[in-house]
């Protein structure tokens, strides 16, 4: 059995920036810039006492929150603040799969230092993280990715929960079926259009009758529901792909996903850089009310020169999905692709000849 730790860190732009800056401390703060199609990367717990969340329009932010302080990201400050917490997860493990630059999976199950148990490893990454960056950490511990993540979100901020194997029923009984992964608003309102509110419910639903409604969605609810996931920690995977998307808290027209195809498009491409990564195809991916998925590929001549490019041409795919005006959607994403090597510096000498 598997022992997977989620570390998560707390608001973690917001933190940085105020860690960074002495006069921002105890104060809303909003990482984004400002502007109509701008949205929020980050908010302080004293901003999200009024409301304000990651992948919101910042206009609303600032309605929300008239006091708020915005800060322009500084994401080559965030990427440094990060590799110093990654190299603390190398200390316990070498399979470490980090999914954004604040949160990464961990498998303990063979520990590096020689520590006993999964929540004692947690307790120390977390220690290392607060003595080292002067910032906190959430973290959860359970048999499996998908409960270490939901675990991690249990106590929040600077929290540490853990679901031991005997308590994996138990613990998601009586959880609304929203909490699963994936369950956005429509899909929640459609399960409970069928009686299923709690993860009880479903695990008690006929399987396939949910795969018939929600497709292969809906066996792995069934799987979700009964603590199922079999997924490994994958530290090293080829790279064919990145993408970002956002299961939304309420359906959107086409317009007004411009901001979340904006965010999107901007976490591609600080995944890209960090990778050093050059892709020339650009995808979105939609989903509607009902269920229905749109994707719009395109590639350019040239490579997006910045997010704000990838932004743009994003929103230009978007505009093509064919439907009508009204319709709605539940989901949106952007991805890149078609990654080309970058080109070697001509002033390098060849380092080995042939062989």
């Amino acid at each position: 059995m598997r022992k997977i730790v989620h570390v998560d860190m707390d608001a973690f732009y917001a933190a940085v920036e105020q860690r960074d800056d002495a006069e921002l401390r105890g104060k809303p703060v909003v990482v984004a810039w400002k502007g109509a199609r701008s949205v929020v990367c980050a908010a302080s717990y004293e901003a999200r006492a009024f409301g304000v969340r990651s992948a919101m329009p910042a206009l609303r932010a600032e309605r929300l929150c008239p006091a708020a302080i915005f800060v322009a990201p500084d994401f080559t400050r965030y990427r440094e603040v990060s590799r110093q917490i990654r190299d603390i997860f190398h200390r316990h493990t070498d399979l470490v799969e980090p999914l954004s630059l604040d949160e990464a999976y961990l498998d303990v199950t063979v520990e590096k230092t020689g520590i006993p148990t999964a929540t004692a490893t947690a307790r120390a990454i977390r220690a290392a993280i607060r003595d080292e960056t002067s910032l906190t950490a959430s973290a959860g511990v359970a048999p499996n990715k998908f409960l270490a993540k939901i675990a991690s979100d249990w106590k929040k901020p600077d929290g540490l929960f853990v679901i031991r194997p005997e308590e994996v029923e138990s613990f998601l009984a009586p959880l609304p079926v929203a909490r699963l992964p994936g369950v956005g608003r429509s899909t929640n309102a459609a399960l409970e259009a069928l009686g299923l509110r709690t993860v009880a419910d479903l695990r008690a639903a006929n399987p396939l009758a949910l795969e018939r409604r929600f497709g292969r969605f809906g066996a792995r609810l069934c799987e979700l529901a009964r603590g199922i996931d079999e997924s490994p920690v994958e530290p090293h995977q080829e790279v064919k792909s990145i993408s970002s998307e956002d299961t939304l808290p309420e359906d959107r027209t086409i317009e007004e996903l411009a901001p979340v195809l904006a965010l999107a498009a901007e976490r591609v491409w600080e995944a890209a850089e960090r990778k050093r990564k050059s892709g020339r195809t650009v995808t979105v991916k939609l989903k509607t009310s009902d269920f229905r998925l749109v994707t719009r590929r395109l590639t350019p001549p040239h490579p997006p020169a910045s997010a704000a490019e990838l932004a743009e041409l994003a929103r230009r795919l978007a505009e093509r999905a064919g439907l009508p005006p009204t319709t709605r959607y539940r989901l949106a994403g952007v991805a890149l692709s078609g990654f080309r090597e970058p080109d070697p510096d001509p002033r390098q000498p060849e380092l080995f000849g042939d062989e």
